[in-house]
């Protein structure tokens, strides 16, 4: 079957029989699970997979000489390598096990914080920023790519920049490339947005970025799991995810970085596991990645996202971005033929990520999400952790509909038809 083309529905059928959860009733209706941008549902592989770690091989990893320590040691470097094939990476040394994307994105901001003020050598100076230099963002940011850059500036006295979106929330390559000059010296964008679904035009920035010498830091929570992703053809410098909504555990993410960029980037979390000599006045600390993985390791949480990494591949990652980007275009025309429904992102027939926000005129988005839920359908309210993109839109919150490889046509077809209730259920229709 062409690798564009969406899931069938005996396949879609065929993988949801593998995720226990979805086989429930909510409200005593069939669950739509549609959150899945928020986390997604683990299959029974992944469940038996950090369960039979747990039962068999687990141990402290790198720090014992006895046969459960061996075993647990190459399941979890057996982990990264899946991994860094999975994105891409020249090496699995350029995997960095984190708790989540949002430590992922903090470790880079707070590590070149530290070679400001000096740490990590001479080896960190190519990180060095400080009044006069800029760091630039977008305004439709999820906090974790927003806040640790604010802070990076409050920390330096470099100036934190963005780029505004337009009404719809989007925003162009010329948008960025305009903002970006010699004074920059980090750029950090999502791949995907968690609330428009618009796909960065990364190329042509990454172009800008590198011509000024800038590094530039991809958010790729919402599009590792998504749709294809490899590094060495994105050309960042940094990219970073969360093993929870790629169909793995929680208290897992992952950060890639070019080697030699991670190897002088300075540590900023530090303790056990990272050092090679301590001495009560000095600590030398270890290449990457074990430079970054201090204290006790996220062993079989790893060990499972893995397993996640080997049940999507075994779909297609091509085939899952068609299947999202089939349902996403589904969402968006019904939603088009319902009245008081105010879609923001790009319009119907440009690429998007599996996932729609919306605006019901006269009700409050946890109302839409109440009365969907009574429908036995799961949708995201709120902001979505992206405050600024809302506050420009004139929005308090919005609903999100997310989808993923065991969502089904009907489960978006019972979606539109909530939602076109919703507005006479509370009384806003006019």
């Amino acid at each position: 079957m062409p690798l564009d083309q969406p899931l069938s529905e005996s396949e879609v059928e065929a993988i949801r029989r593998d995720f226990p959860i979805l086989q429930q009733e909510v409200n005593g209706l069939p669950l739509a699970y549609l959150d899945s941008g928020a986390t997604a549902e683990r299959p029974r592989q992944v469940l038996d997979a950090e369960r039979r770690f747990l039962e068999h091989d687990n141990a402290a990893v790198h720090r014992g000489a006895h046969t459960l320590a061996a075993l647990s040691t190459d399941a979890y470097e057996d982990a990264r390598a899946t991994v860094a094939g999975f994105i891409g990476a020249a090496a699995p040394t350029e995997v960095v096990w984190t708790s989540n994307a949002t430590d992922a994105l903090n470790l880079v901001a707070y590590g070149i914080a530290n070679a400001s003020r000096g740490r990590g050598g001479p080896e960190a100076d190519r990180f060095r920023i400080g009044p006069g230099d800029e760091v630039l963002v977008t305004e439709a940011e999820h906090h974790a790519n927003l806040v640790p850059w604010q802070e990076l500036a409050a920390l330096t006295g470099a100036t934190l920049r963005w780029v505004p979106v337009a009404d719809d929330g989007t925003w162009t390559a010329e948008d960025a490339v305009a903002r970006i000059s010699d004074r920059t010296r980090v750029v950090a964008f999502a791949h995907v947005s968690n609330v428009t679904g618009m796909i960065a035009p990364v190329s042509e920035v990454v172009a800008a970025a590198h011509a000024q010498g800038a590094l530039v830091v991809l958010d790729a929570c919402q599009s590792a799991p998504h749709r294809p992703v490899d590094v060495q053809e994105l050309g960042v410098d940094f990219a970073a995810f969360s093993g929870h909504k790629m169909l793995g555990p929680n208290g897992i993410g992952v950060l890639w970085g070019r080697r030699e960029l991670l190897d002088a980037l300075p540590p900023f979390r530090t303790g056990g596991s990272m050092i090679t000599t301590v001495t009560m006045e000095h600590t030398d600390f270890m290449p990457a990645p074990e430079r970054f993985e201090a204290g006790t390791q996220p062993v079989s949480q790893a060990v499972a996202l893995a397993e996640a990494v080997r049940y999507l591949q075994h779909i297609g990652m091509d085939r899952v971005r068609a299947h999202e980007e089939h349902l996403a275009q589904r969402m968006l025309e019904g939603l088009a033929e319902i009245p008081g429904i105010h879609v923001v992102g790009p319009p119907i027939g440009v690429p998007r990520s599996g996932l729609v926000s919306f605006d019901v005129d006269g009700v409050h988005a946890h109302d839409v999400s109440q009365y969907l839920d009574a429908q036995g359908i799961a949708v995201r309210s709120g902001h979505h952790c992206a405050q600024p993109l809302h506050r420009r839109l004139g929005l308090v919150a919005t609903s999100r509909a997310s989808t993923y490889v065991y969502t089904t046509e009907q489960d978006v077809d019972r979606f539109l038809t909530a939602v076109g209730e919703v507005r006479a259920y509370f009384g806003a229709a006019s």
